[in-house]
Formats: structure tokens, sequence, C-alpha cells
């Protein structure tokens, strides 16, 4: 097939990981004809570009393709999309985030591509979201639906909301879990001593980690209202925060006032390679977000045998199941995720036990191989079931 992925902007992020590894499955596993559509990764996230280029995946970086909402610089990224759609004549078009996936499932649908998919990796509206924004949001995603052939969600929850929202039927969605290199997570084991030693743990030391942007809605003021309770309670308790971002030093003059400095680390931006590492040094990984669909953190601490806890926002509970493979919080409840992440502290053989249930259930449905072919079986329904395609269109 020719497919064009659409994305907003190739940053270190779920989504974006998620886009990168089906463009390099459809080549390496299919032979198809890919194109990646993307903007500058700019932002103090990292970014995915060198990753796209050494694994020699085709892209086309239009600059006026950016997140900030600007009327006419957008009006330009569509006109672009659309000019470097027509040139590549697609088959399918299957777009992701939100600017990205507005843009390109409109001009996807004015040069009549065959076969347009949008994944919803999280929806842009939220409860934490002024009542203007969300309705305006949500009445965009209903026109750029309307667009489209079909929408994958990357968590059950996230048709539920979409569905509630009015932006599309039911009928329209399949959840697909979002996909990643399994093997280094379930074989992070190894790397466990090395890592705890580089990052100065000692053997006895409990780590609770978070892997998260350092931003607004990820929810890392709650761990920190949280910490000198778990402190005071389990001394041996250290905190591993994985990430950067502008709310980086405001994070640690906090943590200063609170006297908790020698407890907590910060790593700074690392390369997605690096994550799995991390994942081994810690004992317990916590997601404290209030915006996500999925986060793939989530899966990835499951995979390396790690209980989570996390707040029950959206798509968690699908992996996180309560008092199985880790502990559901309600959102904000800093005095419930204390006392979950005490109670993991002090008990080394549940935390083992969760961690071991918790990969059996996430081995096989987040491998990207799973992922992609699941995709590309979407691509093919689609393409199968329109009868006015012309015979040139070959899907196999």
């Amino acid at each position: 097939m020719r497919i064009a992925h659409v994305i907003t902007r190739m940053i270190l992020g779920g989504a974006q990981e998620n886009t990168l590894l089906n463009c390099r499955d459809l080549i390496r596993e299919y032979g198809d004809d890919v194109l990646l559509i993307t903007g500058p990764a700019t932002g103090p996230e990292g970014s995915l570009m060198e990753v796209v280029r050494t694994e020699a995946i085709p892209y086309q970086q239009l600059d006026s393709l950016r997140r900030p909402i600007r009327p006419w610089r957008d009006l330009k990224a569509y006109a672009d999309i659309r000019r470097t759609l027509a040139a590549f004549a697609p088959q399918v078009v299957h777009t992701h985030s939100a600017k990205g996936g507005m843009l390109g499932r409109f001009a996807a649908a004015a040069l009549e591509v065959p076969a347009i998919v949008h994944t919803v990796h999280g929806a842009p509206f939220y409860d934490h979201q002024r009542a203007a924004a969300r309705w305006l949001y949500r009445l965009c995603e209903r026109r750029a639906a309307a667009k489209c052939h079909e929408l994958i969600s990357v968590a059950d929850a996230m048709t539920q909301l979409m569905v509630a929202g009015g932006v599309a039927p039911q009928s329209k969605f399949t959840t697909v879990y979002s996909g990643m290199e399994v093997s280094p997570f379930c074989d992070a084991e190894r790397h466990r001593a090395i890592t705890r030693s580089e990052l100065g743990y000692a053997d006895d030391e409990i780590v609770v980690g978070k892997i998260a942007r350092l931003f607004q809605l990820k929810g890392h003021q709650y761990l920190l209202s949280a910490a000198r309770e778990i402190v005071d309670a389990c001394p041996q308790v250290r905190f591993l925060l994985v990430g950067d971002g502008n709310l980086r030093e405001h994070y640690e003059r906090q943590i200063s006032r609170l006297g908790l400095t020698r407890f907590f680390k910060f790593t700074g931006l690392v390369p997605a390679a690096r994550i799995p590492a991390l994942v081994s040094a810690m004992d317990v990984l916590v997601h404290a977000s209030l915006r996500e669909g999925l986060a793939r953190a989530l899966p990835q601490a499951l995979l390396a045998r790690r209980p989570v806890i996390s707040f029950d926002i959206h798509g968690a509970r699908e992996v996180v199941i309560n008092g199985e493979t880790g502990f559901l919080v309600q959102p904000c409840q800093v005095d419930d995720l204390a006392k979950s992440a005490i109670e993991l502290a002090n008990n080394p053989s549940l935390r083992a036990a969760m961690g071991q249930r918790g990969q059996r259930l996430c081995k096989g449905r987040f491998d990207h191989l799973n992922m992609t072919g699941q995709v590309r079986a979407i691509y093919e329904r689609i393409l199968e079931g329109r009868s006015d395609l012309p015979e040139r269109v070959s899907i196999r």
C-alpha cells in the first residue's frame, strides 16, 4: 500500500513512538510505501526525528504545521499537507494528534483518499478544561470524524469518552492498544543493579518512579504532596522523576521547601531506549496524570514486573487491575495515593505478585507487531469495502 501518516510533531511521547513504530513496521513487515508528514519537533520534550532518520522512514517536515492555534498559519499548514498528499497519492491517510489529525483528515477528504483513519491517543477535550474550549474541541472533532472512515482508540475508555462527547457513533471506533518494543521491558531486570548503582541507590532503598513530562495535568504535584507521608512511614523510599518540562524548577523549589531534596532525583530528558533501564531501577511506578488516553508508562512498568499506582482516569483501569496489578486511586486523592505507596513499599511479596500478573496481562497486548497487524487489517477492510475504487488500487 501507499500510506501517509500525519502527526503534528515527533517529540518524545507515546503517540509519536506509536506512529514511528507503525511506519517502520509497515515498511519492514509489509513492504509498504510510507510517508510520514510532520511539523518541527519543537518544545522541551525532546525530538524523535533522529530516530526517524536512523530508521530510514521517508518523511516530509512542514514548517507551517505547529501545535499552537494560529488561524493564518494553520490555513497554510492545511494547504501544505494537501499539496504533499496530492504529490504522494496515498491509498491510506492515517492521522494522529489534534492539529495534525484535524488538518490531515480535511485534506485527505478533499483529495478523496480511499481510506482515511485517525487514531485517538487522547481526547483534546477533558474535564479540567474551560467550558468554551471543551465545546469548541468537541465540535472540531465531530466534524473531522465525519471526514474519515474509521477511528482507532488506544483504549476502550477513549471510545467511550468520544462517543459520550458526540464525536461519532461507537460503530466507527476500533480499539488497538498502542504498541511498543516489549522485549526490552520484559528483560529490564538485567539492568537493575548497574542502573541503581549509577543513580546512587542502596540495595535496601525502595524507588517510587514517575515517567512523564513536567507539565500541567501530569500530576507530579500530587506525588509531591504525598511524599512527606510516604517518607515518614517508610524512610527507605526514594523518588525518581523521569522527564523534563517547564515546571521542573517549580517542583524542585517545592521539594526543597518540604525538606525532601535528598529523597528525589530528576533524570531530565532521556532517550526512549533508556526507559527500560530506568524502570528496572524502580520498585513501584506512580502515574498521577489528570488527562491521558492510556499512558505508555503503565504497561511499560508492568512488562518489567513493576506494580503501578494510577489515578483512575480513562484507560488506566484497562491495565491497572485494582488489587491485582496495582492500585487505582481516585484523581487528586493524595491520602489514598500515599497509603497505596506505603503498602507496596512495605510488602515485597505483593510487589512481586502484582508485577508478574501485570507482565502476563500486557505482554501480547502491547507488542508493536500486533498493533501494526491490527491497524493494517483496518486499512484492508476499508479498501476492500470500497466499490468505487479504480482497478489500479491494489492492497496486496
